[in-house]
């Protein structure tokens, strides 16, 4: 057994040494930020698309927050409203009366969902076929309940002009303020970018591909020569299968943080999160019942050894643990700290990693039920869809 303990203790201590090191710094939050410098002026016309269905809560000030942006000289707005049960349609309306813009909105009502689509992918079509009549410079497709800051716009057509970037997305800063926000948000973003490193995502030499969806900035040409949203028509994942299409093409993907720009909305509770990650973990995992099994014992080797270890009462073993802990809260620290946080939060990072290994084992249950990717009243990801869905999934 002291064998076996030392030997998985050299594992963790390798897999964090390659995290660190050998990861595109992922981690370094501070390095994946948008550039201070003031964005220069946007002279095109701009069309922004926001899918919404039933966002009634969260939709005035996403549009608000679109017609308001400085450095850009045209902004039009086009809300595709999704069969909504709420007033999604009149709350919008009502956003852009009370700003006196509402000449540069406009609301589409949402046709009936075609067989092999996903509903937030068909109403990203709709609404890109409105906004392409205007011949737009960029196309900014975003998420209903993102207030942007005023500069949002212009830094990402800035991000892209100066990168030559075909698609520029943030990974806005997302609702932290209860007590399960606070231990799973911050996590959710350091998984997603040891995932898709951004620095990776940025570097034209390699073929890892990601976008956050809540905020992404593409050039209508490059969309076309991507397919359009109708080549990833039955993605769940659907911002890294934009992107992936997007640089396979030949285009130039970047992704980064931002401070300013955020998402309002809150996660009153664990069951709320949970749905969240239910609904694409297993698609993340290709539907494998391999690759779950690989990924439970990753999770465990990586976040969980380090900390039996170290609580293990054998000296060796917990300098063993003890040292791949702290390398693990080192990796973790600048994103508690972008969430301005407890710098002792950085330590519960095992927690977070028993909570999503939970939520991906619910991901693949709910899928083999029948009932994968279910998002307000949509079960999108099962069997059958699954069959129609382009190879473009894997990473």
């Amino acid at each position: 057994m002291h064998l076996v303990g030392l030997i998985a203790g050299a594992a963790c201590l390798a897999i964090w040494a390659y995290l660190l090191l050998l990861r595109g710094g992922f981690w370094r939050v501070w390095r994946l930020q948008a550039p201070m410098s003031l964005p220069t002026t946007a002279d095109g016309a701009l069309a922004v698309v926001i899918p919404a269905r039933d966002e009634a809560d969260n939709i005035a000030a996403a549009v608000r927050s679109l017609l308001d942006q400085q450095f850009v000289k045209q902004v039009h707005v086009f809300v595709v409203d999704d069969h909504s049960s709420d007033g999604t349609a009149q709350v919008a309306r009502q956003s852009a009366r009370g700003c006196d813009r509402q000449d540069s909105l406009s609301v589409i009502p949402g046709s009936a969902l075609p067989a092999g689509w996903t509903g937030k992918l068909w109403a990203v079509q709709q609404g890109i076929h409105e906004a392409l009549k205007l011949n737009p410079q960029f196309l900014l497709v975003t998420d209903a309940d993102i207030v942007h800051s005023p500069d949002t716009i212009a830094t990402l057509v800035s991000i892209a002009q100066t990168g030559n970037y075909d698609l520029a997305s943030f990974m806005v800063k997302l609702h932290c303020l209860s007590i399960p926000e606070r231990l799973l948000i911050p996590p959710f973003v350091f998984f997603f970018f040891l995932l898709y490193p951004p620095n990776w995502i940025r570097d034209p030499k390699r073929s890892t591909a990601g976008a956050a969806g809540g905020c992404m900035l593409i050039r209508p040409a490059a969309l076309e020569r991507a397919g359009g949203i109708a080549s990833i028509r039955s993605e769940i994942i659907d911002d890294c299968a934009l992107a992936r299409a997007v640089k396979r093409s030949g285009g130039r993907v970047w992704l980064g943080l931002t401070r300013t720009t955020r998402s309002a909305r809150a996660y009153g509770g664990f069951a709320e999160i949970e749905r969240m990650i239910v609904r694409t973990a297993f698609n993340q995992l290709r539907h494998s019942a391999l690759l779950l099994i690989g990924a439970i014992l990753g999770l465990i080797v990586t976040y969980f050894v380090p900390l039996l270890l170290a609580l293990s009462g054998n000296k060796p073993l917990a300098a063993l643990g003890l040292v791949s802990w702290l390398m693990m809260a080192v990796a973790y620290l600048p994103m508690v700290r972008f969430y301005e946080l407890n710098p002792l939060r950085s330590l519960t990072l095992p927690l977070g990693a028993c909570f999503y290994m939970a939520a991906t084992i619910h991901s693949a249950l709910k899928f083999w039920a029948g009932r994968g990717g279910e998002w307000k009243g949509r079960a999108q990801d099962t069997v059958s869809s699954d069959l129609t869905t382009p190879s473009s999934r894997q990473v």
